[in-house]
């Protein structure tokens, strides 16, 4: 039995390209698995920021800045430090009726504390008897969007 050389030689031809790109692919992947041990971005500690969003009553976004312009004095008097506070800006009409501001906290913990301290301070009444009818409700709750978000270990504002 004789084996035809110049087929042996077409068969390495047509498997070297399949086989160096497989090879290639199985190193891409081991070099990658060594890279990347599949652990999750995790906080830089317990510090979290608090996104809060109002959707107001037709055209009472304005009146619920004004209201919040005054308050925040008060909040910060107890522990919740604001990042800013934004309208929109443009000709996006879902966001004509919001107010968005977000809350910078050392923890979860010590924002529900400085929330509690807010809400059962004698001052904050007026303001929040103020701010109530400015705000949509559904089923009697008001429409606040409200999310705790914790920086990732890049983040710039940690």
């Amino acid at each position: 039995m004789r084996i035809d050389t110049v087929f042996c030689r077409r068969v390495v031809k047509a498997a070297a390209l399949p086989c160096i790109a497989l090879i290639s692919f199985i190193a891409g992947v081991a070099f990658e698995a060594g890279m990347n041990r599949g652990e999750g971005v995790e906080a830089a500690s317990g510090h979290v920021y608090q996104l809060m969003i109002y959707h107001t009553l037709p055209g009472k976004a304005p009146a619920l800045e004004s209201i919040f312009r005054d308050v925040s004095k008060l909040q910060a008097r107890h522990g919740l430090n604001a990042v800013g506070y934004w309208v929109p800006g443009g000709n996006d009409p879902a966001w004509d009726d919001t107010f968005v501001y977000l809350l910078d906290h050392p923890s979860r913990e010590a924002a529900e504390a400085n929330w509690n301290a807010l809400h059962s301070d004698p001052d904050f009444e007026p303001y929040f008897k103020a701010a109530a009818p400015l705000i949509r409700q559904a089923n009697g709750n008001y429409l606040v969007d409200l999310v705790y978000m914790q920086p990732t270990e890049y983040s710039a504002l940690k």
